[in-house]
């Protein structure tokens, strides 16, 4: 089990909660994203992560009530960040490493922080709308 996770879910129950919107609300926290992130960017890839992410946030978010604007709800250049960050920190160990291993050693290093975007991308910047709405490059 992952020590990050409320209710002792396993990763893999993580996700499935996540896939079908049943994730409550207060389990969705930011260590149950790049959890849930990983699990996509390993399965899938990259690119494929990033659309599946999409749309399960966006649903998630739509069951918990959570609208999106310019200022709350999915956010585009974080959680594409958070996959291109998550598939070169997965890419680092060796083949066939577990994956919950490679998650805990994510939530422990510095990418696990919330504040680690702000190392590559202003406050100002990360939090505009325009960031929320499509992808803006770190500056």
């Amino acid at each position: 089990m992952l020590t990050f996770v409320r209710g002792a879910r396993s990763l893999d129950e993580l996700v499935a909660a996540f896939r079908g919107a049943a994730l409550p609300r207060a389990e969705w926290t930011h260590a149950a994203h790049l959890g849930v992130g990983a699990w996509h960017v390993h399965h899938f890839g990259a690119e494929a992560a990033l659309g599946l992410l999409r749309a399960g946030i966006t649903q998630l978010n739509e069951r918990h009530g959570t609208a999106s604007s310019s200022s709350s709800g999915y956010h585009e250049t974080i959680t594409a960040a958070y996959v291109r960050l998550i598939e070169v920190f997965l890419s680092t160990f060796e083949v066939g490493a577990p994956l919950e291993r490679r998650v805990e050693a994510l939530l422990a290093s510095p990418l696990g922080q919330r504040s680690a975007l702000l190392e590559f991308w202003s406050r100002e910047r990360l939090m505009s709308p325009a960031a929320r709405a499509a992808w803006c490059r770190p500056i």
